[in-house]
């Protein structure tokens, strides 16, 4: 059961709710967020929730057996759409084009990205500061200071900023800087960094673990939720499985399935969930017509010199043929 208080519920209206509530013997955990108040319960025993939604103080009641209860779309039925401010928004009524390259490399190639975003009217930009990589050899990111030039760069342009963060440590340093924390796959399941990113008021992109069920995915978003920030994003980035043709299985299936289950929005990443530049744009075009709300593409102006994850990353070119197709459909699909 989720309960949704007034904004100007007053003490001795709590204070008359938790003795209903105990009456019943009900436990529940309040959820405070920057824009309401909600307790959710775990129901043990019957209760007419109409004689809770009566209480003065009380806004809404609803019944949710999920064990996602805050994520879930039983009680929230209008889908949640995420602002980034000066008019950028993530949700259903307007399909998102994120783009961006794997990892940050420097000031050269971030003004060269911008410029060609600017060029597209892509809005928001990707790119890894902290990179988790399977070989401790590898490319593993400028950090912080890598993050300060590409923040510059997009602020001058009206280009908000997503970036991976990888533990708590690195929020406070990052969150100046960024307009959406991603968590990546590898941290689906890293419940300290969703706690601690459920403290925050910036919005919070979460991609499915790397051999994750769609249900894990939502219990990490009422992770979020639960600590008090309801700014979520889900992203599908396909799953590790016995097939070795391509770099991930791409769970097209997905996204119907979480815009049912959920009322956040979804994004797609067709860059890791193919992992092969030729196929990339075709796998983004079946996510936009399976109802994801946006993608999320990987771009490099020279893909075969970047640090890492070159091969799934599009040419300039590319990208460009891609936002010329999403544009088409999205006409098409308007009809």
């Amino acid at each position: 059961m989720i309960i949704q208080l007034e904004k100007n519920v007053s003490t001795e209206q709590r204070n008359r709710l938790a003795a209903l509530l105990s009456q019943h013997q009900i436990k529940v955990t309040p959820v405070t967020t920057s824009d309401n108040t909600y307790l959710v319960a775990v129901l043990s025993s019957d209760i007419d929730i109409r004689v809770v939604g009566n209480l003065p103080g009380v806004l809404d009641v609803h019944r949710v057996t999920d064990s996602y209860k805050l994520v879930s779309r039983k009680w929230k039925v209008d889908p949640t759409e995420i602002k980034l401010g000066d008019g950028v928004c993530i949700g259903e009524n307007d399909f998102s084009v994120i783009a961006g390259p794997c990892s940050i490399e420097s000031e050269q190639q971030i003004d060269q990205i911008v410029q060609h975003l600017v060029k597209n009217n892509v809005k928001i930009m990707r790119g890894g500061v902290y990179k988790p990589r399977s070989s401790p050899y590898a490319f593993r990111g400028l950090g912080i200071a890598g993050l300060k030039l590409f923040h510059a760069s997009c602020q001058a342009h009206n280009i908000k900023i997503i970036s991976e963060v990888m533990q708590v440590s690195q929020i406070d340093d990052m969150i100046d800087y960024v307009d959406v924390f991603q968590v990546g796959a590898r941290n689906a399941q890293n419940f300290n960094l969703l706690d601690a990113l459920g403290r925050t008021a910036k919005p919070v992109m979460l991609k499915r673990g790397i051999s994750g069920t769609i249900d894990e995915l939502l219990q990490s978003a009422e992770y979020v939720f639960s600590a008090g920030n309801e700014k979520i994003i889900l992203c599908e980035r396909g799953i590790r499985t016995f097939e070795n043709a391509y770099r991930n299985t791409f769970d097209i299936n997905a996204i119907p399935i979480l815009k049912e289950k959920s009322h956040l929005p979804v994004i797609a990443d067709p860059s890791h969930g193919i992992g092969i530049r030729s196929h990339v744009s075709k796998i983004a075009l079946a996510a936009m017509v399976a109802g994801a709300d946006g993608v999320m593409t990987e771009i490099h102006y020279e893909p075969e010199k970047a640090l890492s994850d070159g091969q799934q990353t599009l040419n300039f070119e590319e990208f460009d043929q891609l936002v010329t197709q999403i544009n088409k459909l999205k006409t098409a699909m308007l009809k």
